[in-house]
């Protein structure tokens, strides 16, 4: 046998430049995309079927039925889609991936590329270097076009010629010599080789190359297709390891759809390739059959095999689209929703282990953020139920106060670190950069916010201990300083649910100037009663603490809002006039 350990150490190299080539291409046609990815992600709400059409296109853009998939595991954790809303996506994604097979047979074995390869890069690598963003997202993707066919051309080289490394064939051959069982020992080839690769793209391209080498004959390259099928699911399941019951659900349903589409297909393989074959024949007169051991007939094989991976997916989307509920029941029923763990309240729109696009994780982003001032807001309630509920439940609020106090610590830390993970991709644009620092900006006034409300709290515990309450009159007077906060908090958690440039900042301003209007005049009724002997010198002070501490809780609620807006409006806080 010729083939030495430095010929396997040039296959493995092969293979990562052709992985390598796939990535630098997705991630250009990603960064093309931009904002095109959200508006795919709104299709995905509406029904299955769009979810499928969804699903393909991604796939296209992302040259990727992994990331897809892993993408919408991540959605779903993040409450972005619903487990339902997912399935029709997942299922588009899979007939997606097979573009990828189409483009290596077609254009890797029917045609010489790489000399067009190698051109497309020169041709396109000038433009990394100029100032236009999208020509140089356009032109990565090119390059990266480029080096995927310079990896295949690398990887046909360096595989063993089976003439001169006859052993190869012959080890191959004595695991194909059991008919059908053999059929279903290289679906977990093809399983195993996927998880390899992880690339299900990788992996069929490696399949094309044995198929078109001579290595394994057209039905064992089909059955490794329908193992790489299964294979490409474990990524999606590994990530949603990390994720909610959700999450899990939606990545145990790729994994049981592909499953029953794998043991459908073995049950009618032979008839299904000979039709196959029959097609490819009636499209090519008088061309050897697919079947052939003929070298001539084998760059037939190979868009043979794309047919079969297309058509089988397109077919079993078809076919089993009747049964999704059933899918959906029994998946529901083997991941169990068991409440706490996955419903209490901590950091689950998004997760460090689930990363999709940047673009979209920044909307991952976002909707934390939505969930950090909804706390926010949980805070007021629970202060307001401090200073008015009955006595013998202040103590409960005073423990909530303090839980959620942590809370607001441990989402800002990780909000912040996964804000940290989407900057350092390369993919991100200048505008998402921005919209990152907007959000830091927005996780330190909101996580301010919440300590304010654990210090009056605290402040008020102290008065509770020594026995010195605000009288009633101050208390009922505070309530409409309460009122005008939470008015504010309302507006401001609108803004950081609209729509990029949509926040409204003269609501934002008004409720602002209330604020401090409010501060100025209860503070003036204050110094009255302190005059008059209402109350005592230490309860005004508390009076005082909560009334500052409020008016300092406007200002932060408005930097948030600002950061909300993208812009600052500070300079006209003092021209709105007051409210009627």
């Amino acid at each position: 046998m010729s083939y030495t350990f430095f010929d396997f150490l040039q296959l493995i190299g092969a293979l990562g430049i052709f992985i390598f080539g796939m990535k630098v291409f997705s991630d250009g046609l990603q960064k093309v995309a931009g904002n095109k990815l959200r508006a795919i992600l709104k299709g995905m709400t509406r029904n299955r079927l769009t979810g499928i059409f969804t699903g393909f296109g991604t796939t296209a853009i992302t040259q990727s039925s992994t990331t897809t998939t892993v993408m919408v595991v991540s959605f779903v954790n993040a409450g972005l889609l619903t487990f339902v809303e997912s399935t029709g996506v997942i299922m588009g994604a899979n007939i997606g991936t097979t573009l990828t097979a189409w483009m290596v047979s077609v254009f890797g074995f029917k045609f010489q590329i790489t000399p067009i390869a190698i051109s497309l890069i020169g041709v396109f690598f000038p433009f990394l270097f100029v100032s236009n963003l999208k020509l140089r997202n356009i032109a990565e993707a090119m390059i990266g076009f480029g080096i995927l066919f310079i990896g295949l051309e690398f990887i046909k080289d360096a595989v063993p010629d089976i003439n001169t490394n006859p052993e190869i064939f012959e080890f191959l051959d004595s695991f194909t010599n059991y008919g059908y069982l053999s059929l279903i020992l290289f679906v977990f080839v093809g399983t195993i080789l996927t998880l390899l690769t992880q690339s299900s793209s990788a992996a069929t391209a490696i399949t094309l190359v044995m198929l078109f080498n001579g290595w394994v004959s057209f039905p064992i390259a089909a059955a490794m297709i329908l193992g790489e099928n299964i294979g490409t699911t474990v990524t999606a399941n590994i990530a949603a390891l990390v994720g909610n019951v959700h999450a899990k659900r939606a990545a145990r349903f790729h994994f049981f759809f592909n499953v029953a589409g794998v043991l459908w297909m073995l049950a009618v393989i032979y008839p299904f390739l000979n039709g196959i074959d029959a097609v490819m024949q009636w499209f090519s007169p008088g061309s050897l059959s697919v079947f052939s051991d003929d070298p001539a007939a084998r760059p037939n094989a190979t868009l043979a095999i794309s047919l079969f991976h297309t058509s089988f997916n397109v077919l079993n989307v078809i076919i089993l689209f009747a049964f999704v509920p059933y899918i959906i029941r029994f998946v529901e029923r083997i991941q169990p929703d068991k409440g706490g763990a996955d419903d209490r309240f901590e950091l689950k729109y998004i997760n460090i282990g689930l990363m999709s696009s940047s673009e979209l994780s920044i909307e991952q982003a976002k909707k934390e953020i939505s969930l950090f001032a909804k706390m926010i807001e949980k805070m007021h309630y629970g202060f307001m139920g401090l200073l008015y509920k009955k006595p013998e439940r202040q103590r409960k609020f005073i423990k909530k106060m303090g839980k959620r106090e942590e809370i607001t610590d441990q989402l800002e830390v990780e909000i912040a670190e996964y804000l940290v993970q989407i900057s350092e991709n390369t993919n991100i644009s200048s505008a998402s950069i921005r919209k990152i620092r907007n959000m830091q900006s927005m996780i330190n006034d909101l996580e301010r916010i919440g300590d304010l409300y654990y210090q009056m709290t605290k402040t008020f515990e102290r008065s509770l201990d020594d026995d010195q309450p605000i009288p009633a009159d101050a208390l009922e007077v505070l309530r409409e300083m309460l009122s005008a906060v939470h008015d504010a908090i309302i507006i401001m958690r609108d803004n950081i649910n609209a729509p990029s440039g949509k926040a409204d900042l003269e609501a934002a301003v008004k409720a602002e100037y209330r604020i401090n209007e409010l501060r100025d005049k209860l503070r003036e009724e204050h110094y009255i009663r302190l005059e008059l002997g209402t109350y005592s010198v230490r309860a005004g002070i508390i009076f005082l603490d909560y009334l500052n501490r409020l008016e300092k809780i406007g200002d932060h609620i408005m930097n948030v809002n600002e950061a909300a807006a993208g812009r600052r409006f500070k300079a006209h806080r003092t021209e709105l006039p007051p409210n009627p």
